[in-house]
């Protein structure tokens, strides 16, 4: 333990100002890493990958054990090697969020067609909510959802709230399931969700929700898009974005909560509006508070 001491004092003495420069580009890598996986099935197993190297690196540094020392290095290249696979849906999200972000810019235009749809849906959410159907109409954002509208039917037609009501009307062949708009084009119908598995609708009796609340927490966990429940029981709406869902929400407050993810519609001057146009992950998120 002496010895670790000392080396951390050589450290310290030793640190200047590239170093101090070095050391926060290293957390903010970090910080963004566990920023990208928070609420997400990985981060359950990143979170046991640091503790195994903390505690495997205490016992290596403070105990001498010279067998285990060499195991660890016989291993550690498999283990680097085993990460990238355990985390590579994470790591392709990742990499087409990146790519996407210039083709997704929240230009005048853009603002004003999500504009509509959220109009659009939202009239919809409030006649499906009165007359108590079942829906889940998933919002595009960056990430690509290709793969979940093949496994629906494919429709690219106009966002409309009659398509909307006709589509989750009981007993239609169209009505169990999700449907997927991205910008004003409604892609598919009938599409199937991935469940969320982490276990936050059934933290209490009041959050036990059925398969359309797990299926909008599931898309929220796996991509940026932006999950409608209506309840089919209730007539209740509800609001699933980055693994977390807002419960209960009236119909007056939904066209906002919507609008926030997509950023300010009304005009901006100056530097605020450059920053918001070129740089819109900036853009303040005011809907992601639990009700």
């Amino acid at each position: 333990m002496a010895e670790l001491i000392n080396d951390l004092l050589f450290i310290f003495q030793r640190l200047d100002w590239l170093g101090v420069i070095d050391l926060i580009l290293v957390t903010m890598m970090f910080f963004g890493l566990l920023l990208f996986f928070r609420n997400t099935q990985a981060m359950v197993l990143m979170r046991g990958v640091f503790l195994f190297f903390i505690l495997i690196s205490f016992l290596t540094v403070v105990v001498d054990l010279p067998a285990f020392s060499w195991l660890l290095n016989i291993t550690l290249p498999a283990l680097l090697i085993a990460i990238p696979v355990i985390f590579a849906p994470e790591i392709r999200r990742a990499l087409e969020r990146l790519g996407r972000v210039s083709a997704f810019l929240p230009t005048g235009r853009i603002r004003e067609e999500m504009q509509d749809v959220i109009a659009t849906v939202v009239n919809a959410a409030a006649r499906l909510s009165t007359r108590r159907h079942g829906a889940l109409i998933i919002l595009r954002r960056l990430d690509n959802l290709d793969d979940y509208i093949d496994t629906g039917v494919r429709i690219e037609a106009q966002v409309s709230t009659q398509l909307l009501l006709q589509i989750f009307y009981p007993n239609t062949p169209l009505h169990d399931g999700a449907v997927i708009i991205s910008r004003n084009n409604l892609m598919g119908a009938s599409c199937v969700m991935p469940l969320s598995a982490s276990g936050v609708l059934a933290g209490n009796p009041e959050r036990q929700m059925g398969l359309r609340h797990r299926a909008a927490l599931g898309i929220s966990e796996v991509s940026d898009s932006i999950a409608v429940v209506v309840s089919e029981e209730t007539g209740s709406i509800s609001v699933a974005h980055g693994g977390r869902m807002i419960h209960r929400l009236a119909v007056e407050r939904l066209g906002g909560v919507l609008e926030a993810f997509y950023g300010p519609f009304e005009p901006r001057k100056g530097l605020e509006e450059y920053i918001y146009q070129y740089l819109p992950f900036l853009a303040p998120i005011e809907a992601e508070e639990e009700e």
